[in-house]
């Protein structure tokens, strides 16, 4: 039976170009992961948007002399652009400004103030005097006290991972001036976490097959105890609180509202497509997997304080799993477009093609580990991997025939060497799958990738081209079972490159249209001229 999944995917700020860290940490696993499970017959959600209220956006439309809305609509129509050239295939893409976001936010803010969940607390809150504005925590900078590493933010140090407020950083200064910051007292509505302490553990103490780094740290961090945390600050930009109990000048604080993102995206959708409760099918029902794909700077976010306003709202699947990929190195610095670290993606999409750069990049994904990648591997992938064995096998199988028989030929009964590659690429779809269900989408590509050598392997152990001078018929066979192979392949690296998948998957005339799984192949009729699926780089 088919099941119902959720692909929630992190929202990028609207503030900046993206680079290789964010598609190889969030967006291209989300895609590969998604397209999956649409082919063996699931019903998939896969939902994001650009997140619009962050202070980036701010201090960038300050920085430039115009509106944040202006900043806003140039990103957000930049990453429509990488979407579409990528490949990345959502059901809704949209943003955290739409009425249905701002109703959404409204219900649960309400609903969690209603039971006890929200109240007001009066706190210390960084201060710029020179810019004479509060600071977001983000826009605060300092030692960490706990790793002493000396660029900590105040939500929270990347060295250690460990969750911060902006007066516990030492020699605390304003990112957007370089000032020291001051903090002054402020009051706002509070998170109470420590009221779901208890129920956050027990939920956490029941997840199985999570990523070590994802459940160790959100165990550790309800063990050292759950702290009450704002969800409102001083800022201009943002959604209007739906209570008027602080005054003005106060809005809803990004990091809140932006994992609500999720459950609004799923209800935009479903109004969209005229059946407004259409969302409860991942929401509601309880067989439904819900899978949040996001890097590990979100990991407090998702795998903590976004169950806990589930746990508190009532009704709503909570994660069934959280894999959040490490860092993606360059040069053994974390890939930043804002800091000069790597090239930005659009410079990488105006070289390669994209199923190339997907294919380099789902090879080093940092499932486990922060993982280099470089510029020269990278292309060592795209020639050796993808030209020189994959798209290589296609052409020469594909030129053969059409050579040779001009049409695919009638065939003789099967070889057991031709048996046995049959049956390994039957298997293939079960131990591929495996691994995808189980977020290990490198080790599927490998084994994928595995499967395109084996082919490889039998056309030089048979060599139809040497056998065809003795016995055209047998010759026929070898190039027919190398065609259903070259099939399965093309099924198998869909999820990863799916256009060059579906150019070799459109040019062979099948009888059957298994998607994931083996394919019998029309005999007495032509190949489509497909051409070169990669280019080499020099």
């Amino acid at each position: 039976m088919s099941k119902n999944i959720l692909v929630a995917v992190a929202w990028p700020y609207a503030s900046g170009s993206r680079h290789l860290g964010h598609i190889g940490g969030a967006y291209l696993p989300a895609d590969i992961f998604a397209r999956y499970h649409r082919v063996v017959g699931n019903n998939v959600l896969m939902v994001s948007g650009s997140d619009v209220h962050g202070t980036p956006i701010t201090v960038r439309a300050d920085a430039e002399g115009v509106e944040p809305i202006d900043i806003v609509n140039k990103y957000h129509n930049e990453f429509l652009g990488y979407w579409e050239k990528l490949g990345i295939s959502w059901d809704n893409y949209t943003t955290t400004m739409t009425d249905t976001h701002i109703e959404v936010v409204h219900d649960i803010f309400n609903k969690l103030l209603e039971k006890g969940f929200i109240d007001k607390q009066k706190s210390l809150q960084a201060y710029d005097p020179g810019e004479n504005k509060f600071l977001p925590d983000r826009y605060v900078e300092g030692t960490c006290p706990y790793c002493s590493y000396s660029e900590a933010r105040g939500d929270q140090c990347d060295s250690c991972s460990k969750t911060l407020d902006p007066e516990e950083l030492i020699n605390p200064i304003s990112k957007i001036s370089g000032n020291k910051a001051e903090f002054k007292e402020t009051e706002h509505f509070f998170l109470k976490l420590s009221l779901l302490e208890d129920q956050l553990a027990s939920w956490l103490d029941e997840k199985e097959g999570w990523r070590p780094h994802v459940i160790n740290w959100a165990k550790s961090f309800v063990k050292d105890g759950l702290q009450d945390r704002a969800i409102t600050r001083d800022l201009d930009w943002g959604i209007e609180i739906p209570v008027d109990d602080l005054g003005s000048g106060k809005k809803i604080y990004v990091w809140f509202e932006a994992v609500i993102g999720y459950l609004s995206a799923s209800k935009e959708w479903a109004k969209n497509k005229g059946n407004e409760k259409e969302w409860t099918e991942w929401w509601n029902n309880e067989s439904a997997g819900t899978y949040y794909f996001i890097g590990k700077d979100n990991v407090p976010f998702h795998a903590v304080i976004w169950p806990s306003i589930l746990l508190a709202y009532e009704g709503l699947n909570l994660p069934t799993n959280v894999p959040a990929n490490q860092y993606i190195l360059v040069k053994g610095e974390k890939a930043s477009a804002s800091r000069g670290v790597g090239k930005t993606l659009q410079e990488y999409l105006d070289e390669w093609n994209p199923d190339a750069l997907r294919y380099a990049l789902a090879s080093a994904l940092p499932e486990q580990s922060d993982t280099e990648i470089s510029e020269d591997e990278m292309i060592r992938r795209n020639n050796e991997e993808l030209v020189a064995a994959w798209g290589n096998l296609v052409q020469r199988v594909f030129t053969q025939i059409q050579n040779n028989f001009s049409k695919i030929s009638e065939i003789d009964e099967a070889d057991e060497v031709d048996k046995k590659l049959l049956k390994e690429m039957s298997e293939s779809y079960d131990i591929v799958g495996q691994l995808i269900e189980k977020v290990e989408l490198k080790a599927a590509l490998q084994e994928s990738m595995r499967y395109v050598s084996k082919v490889n392997g039998y056309l030089n152990e048979t060599e139809p081209w040497k056998v065809i001078k003795e016995d055209e018929k047998r010759a026929g066979r070898i190039l027919y079972t190398a065609l259903e192979a070259i099939d399965s392949c093309a099924n198998l690296l869909y999820p990863f490159m799916p256009s060059t998948s579906d150019l070799v998957r459109s040019a062979i005339p099948r009888e059957t249209e298994n998607l994931w799984g083996l394919n019998k192949i029309k005999t007495g009729v032509e190949l489509k001229e497909i051409g070169l699926l990669f280019n080499k780089f020099d």
